[in-house]
C-alpha cells in the first residue's frame, strides 16, 4: 500500500510539476508576445489612417485636378485677352460659388448620403472643367468657376466631417495635418503639371478633369462607413459660434489672411522689387512652410489646450509677417521669413477645424465644416479687396501689415478665453476639447 501510495504521489507531483512548467513557459510566451506587439498608441493611428487611405488618395486627386485648372485659369484668359477686371471675377466667383456650397450642403448630403453627394459634386466639377475650353469667354467661364466653387465646397465639408468622424480628441489634431499635408502637395503637384502642357491647349482641362474623375473611385469602392448623416439642413452660425467660439473667429481671420495672402502675396513681391521669375520661390516658400507646419501643430494640439497653441503660433507668425510689412527683404532672408509665415500662420485653420469638432456630435460634423468654410469663404472674398486698398495708399507692406493684425487679435481672443476659463475654473472635459 506504501509502495502504491508512493506511486500515486509520484504521479501527482509530476504533474503538478509538469503543469506549473507549463504555466511558466506560457507566462515567458506571452511576456515576448505583448513586447512584440506594436503597443496601442501606435495600432490606433496606424488603424486611423487605414480608415481614411481611400479619402486621403481621393483629396489628393481632387486638389491636383483643382490646383492645375486654378493656375491654368487666369493664365489661359490673359493669353486669350480677358478683361483684367474679368480676369480679377473668375477668382471672386470662385469663392462666391464656394459660399453658395457651404449654404447648399448639409440638405445635399441629409438627401443622399456622403458617398453619393460627393459622386455628385465631383460630376459637375468635371463637366464644369471640360467645358471651359468650348467656350473660351469670360461668361461661360464665370458660370463654370462658380459651379467649380460650389462643388468644392460641398467636397470639402464631406472629406472633414469624414475624417473628423473617424478621428478621437485624441488624435484629431495630427489627423487634420496628414489632410491638409495631403491637400498641399497635391496643390503644388497640380501646379507644376502645368509644366508639361501648353497653356494654350485644351489637354490641361482634358488632365483635370480626368483627375477629379479617378478621384470618385478610391471613395465608392472604400468598405468603411461613412459618417452620420446631418440632422439639420440649415448652416447655423449663432450655434457654431456658441459651440466653439474661438473655431469660428479663427476661421474668420484664417481666410482673410490667406485669402489676401494668395491673391496679393506675388503683387507683394513685385512690389518691393523682386524679379518676376523669383516671385514664385517667395510664394513657394510660404506653401512649403504650411506644408511642413501643420502637422506638429496638429500633433502637439492633441496633447496640449488647442487654444494655447492657437496663441504661439499665431504671435510668432504675426511676428515675422510684421519683419515683411516694415522691412525690405530680399533673397534668402525674404524665402526664409516667407517660409515662418507659412509655418505658422497657416496652421490656423486646421487648429480650429479640430477645436471645433472636439465638442461636436457625430451627426453635427457636416454642420461645423460646412459653417466654418462658410465664415472662411466670407473673409477670402472680402480681405483682398480690402488690402489691394491699403496696398494702394501705404505700400505692399500693408498686405502683411493687415494679416499681422488679424492674427494678433485671434490670438488676443484665444488668450482672453483661456484667461476667462481659469478664472472661472472651468477645465476640458477632455484633451483638446475646450472652445
Amino acid at each position: 500500500m506504501a509502495i502504491c501510495r508512493f506511486s500515486s504521489l509520484g504521479r501527482v507531483e509530476g504533474a503538478t510539476g509538469r503543469s506549473s512548467s507549463f504555466r511558466a513557459r506560457s507566462r515567458r510566451a506571452l511576456r515576448h508576445a505583448s513586447m512584440a506587439r506594436p503597443p496601442p498608441s501606435l495600432i490606433r493611428p496606424v488603424k486611423t489612417l487605414s480608415a481614411i487611405a481611400a479619402l486621403l488618395l481621393s483629396v489628393f486627386l481632387l486638389i491636383a485636378g483643382n490646383a492645375l485648372v486654378g493656375v491654368l485659369t487666369p493664365l489661359r484668359a490673359s493669353l486669350d485677352g480677358f478683361p483684367d477686371f474679368a480676369i480679377g471675377l473668375l477668382g471672386s466667383v470662385y469663392f462666391a460659388g464656394m459660399l453658395a456650397g457651404t449654404l447648399a450642403t448639409p440638405a445635399i448630403v441629409r438627401r443622399a448620403g456622403h458617398i453619393r453627394a460627393f459622386s455628385a459634386f465631383v460630376a459637375i466639377g468635371i463637366a464644369s472643367i471640360i467645358l471651359m475650353p468650348a467656350c473660351v469667354a469670360p461668361a461661360p467661364w464665370m458660370a463654370s468657376r462658380g459651379a467649380l466653387g460650389f462643388v468644392f465646397a460641398g467636397i470639402y465639408a464631406v472629406v472633414e466631417s469624414w475624417i473628423n468622424a473617424k478621428a478621437s480628441n485624441a488624435n484629431r489634431g495630427a489627423l487634420y495635418g496628414v489632410y491638409q499635408i495631403v491637400t498641399f502637395g497635391a496643390s503644388a503637384g497640380g501646379q507644376l503639371l502645368l509644366r508639361a502642357f501648353a497653356p494654350a491647349s485644351y489637354l490641361p482641362f482634358t488632365i483635370g478633369g480626368a483627375l477629379l474623375a479617378l478621384a470618385i473611385v478610391p471613395l465608392t469602392m472604400t468598405s468603411v462607413d461613412p459618417p452620420a448623416q446631418p440632422k439639420s439642413v440649415r448652416l447655423r452660425l449663432p450655434w457654431l459660434v456658441r459651440l466653439a467660439p474661438v473655431s469660428a473667429f479663427a476661421a474668420l481671420a484664417a481666410g482673410a489672411a490667406n485669402g489676401a495672402a494668395f491673391a496679393l502675396g506675388p503683387v507683394y513681391a513685385l512690389g518691393i522689387g523682386v524679379k518676376p521669375s523669383a516671385v514664385p520661390l517667395f510664394t513657394a516658400a510660404i506653401v512649403a512652410g504650411s506644408a511642413l507646419g501643420v502637422y506638429p501643430a496638429g500633433f502637439l494640439s492633441d496633447r496640449i489646450d488647442r487654444r494655447v497653441v492657437v496663441v504661439v503660433a499665431m504671435t510668432a507668425g504675426a511676428a515675422a509677417e510684421v519683419v515683411l510689412a516694415s522691412l525690405t527683404l530680399a533673397g534668402a532672408p525674404l524665402i526664409a521669413v516667407g517660409f515662418v509665415v507659412g509655418l505658422t500662420t497657416y496652421t490656423l485653420y486646421t487648429l480650429a477645424t479640430s477645436l471645433a469638432n472636439d465638442r461636436a456630435k457625430p451627426h453635427e460634423m457636416v454642420l461645423v465644416s460646412a459653417g466654418l468654410l462658410f465664415i472662411y469663404c466670407v473673409a477670402a472674398i472680402v480681405a483682398p479687396a480690402l488690402a489691394s486698398l491699403l496696398m494702394r495708399q501705404f505700400g505692399p507692406g500693408a498686405l502683411f501689415a493687415q494679416s499681422a493684425i488679424v492674427h494678433l487679435a485671434i490670438a488676443a481672443f484665444a488668450l482672453w478665453r483661456l484667461a476667462s476659463d481659469a478664472r472661472a475654473g472651468r477645465s476640458a472635459p477632455r484633451r483638446g476639447a475646450i472652445p
